[in-house]
């Protein structure tokens, strides 16, 4: 079996959330600020375990279904024109994709995995034009980026911990992208953080 196909937990929400965001500058998603912050706590409690790979598998599914969630909302805004609509659809996609190894590999590991939420809050009001819709698609990849990021070295499992870098790499791929559709500079810096 490949490590992909190894490969989710429930939404925490950091104690120090407001202040991480604050300092960082960063827009990060409430699950990408779980999966950062579970590093912490893991980290702080000793060696890896099966039990807090679930754990860790299961913040990532949730942000594999948020990320869902937005594309579908920036889709349906009728803002997205072809083909910038036909990148969305392919990027919402992956992240299908992403969720379902995540959920597949949960299960296997004994795990139950987390579902989507029924109602997501992204800033739709500020949603007005296309640009809107792919800064707000870029800086979610650039959370998830950041969440994986922080995710890879927490794995008891180090299969799991390749397969999340992978899944990383297609994050970072979207996020250059959504970059170079509006005009940024498609690789900002030689290191991801």
């Amino acid at each position: 079996m490949s490590s992909i196909q190894r490969l989710t937990t429930p939404f925490a929400q950091a104690d120090t959330r407001r202040d991480f965001l604050h300092q960082s500058g960063l827009l990060l998603s409430g699950t990408a600020i779980a999966l950062l912050t579970g590093r912490k706590a893991l980290a702080a409690a000793g060696e890896g375990s099966p039990e807090n790979d679930v754990r860790a598998l299961n913040t990532a599914l949730g942000a594999e279904y948020e990320a869902i969630a937005a594309y579908q909302v920036g889709a349906q805004s009728g803002l997205l024109k072809k083909p910038i609509l036909d990148v969305a659809v392919t990027f919402q996609g992956h992240h299908k994709e992403h969720a379902n190894v995540l959920s597949q590999t949960i299960a296997k590991l004994g795990g139950k995995p987390v579902s989507a939420k029924e109602k997501y809050t992204f800033p739709t009001d500020s949603l007005k034009t296309q640009n809107d819709v792919l800064r707000f698609a870029a800086s979610l990849e650039k959370g998830a980026v950041s969440a994986y990021l922080g995710a890879v070295p927490i794995f008891h499992d180090r299969d799991l911990a390749k397969a999340a870098a992978s899944i990383l790499g297609d994050e970072a791929m979207h996020w250059a992208v959504l970059r170079h559709v509006l005009g940024e500079t498609p690789v900002p810096s030689a290191f991801v953080s």
